[in-house]
């Protein structure tokens, strides 16, 4: 799993659906979804990753006040074989943090 290559299209998914929004809460989990399954989709489709990596892809919106946020995760992994992927879109109504996890399946 290459983060690097991950956090790219991860990077690219966000522009693609959230430029241009205005924050609504009504519409948050539909953008979730959209961009969860299409990180999923293309890290999958993604050549330089072995076809046996699974991924989990967490999608966090929220509004924008000007507040601050914790977010964690635990996980039981391969360090010699599992990694993440994470990146920050910000807008001055809303955020949204999309984390990829990679993890080998032997």
């Amino acid at each position: 799993f290459r983060p690097a290559v991950a956090q790219e299209i991860i990077r690219d998914v966000l522009q693609k659906h959230l430029e241009g929004l205005v924050y609504n809460p009504e519409s948050t989990v539909q953008w979730t979804r959209e961009i969860a399954e299409d990180v999923r989709k293309q890290l999958k489709g993604e050549e330089q990753f072995d076809s046996r990596y699974k991924f989990v892809v967490q999608v966090l919106v929220g509004e924008q006040r000007g507040q601050g946020f914790k977010l964690g995760c635990r996980c039981l992994w391969d360090t010699d074989t599992d990694a993440f992927a994470e990146e920050v879109y910000t807008t001055d109504s809303f955020f949204c943090v999309v984390t990829a996890y990679g993890l080998y399946h032997y």
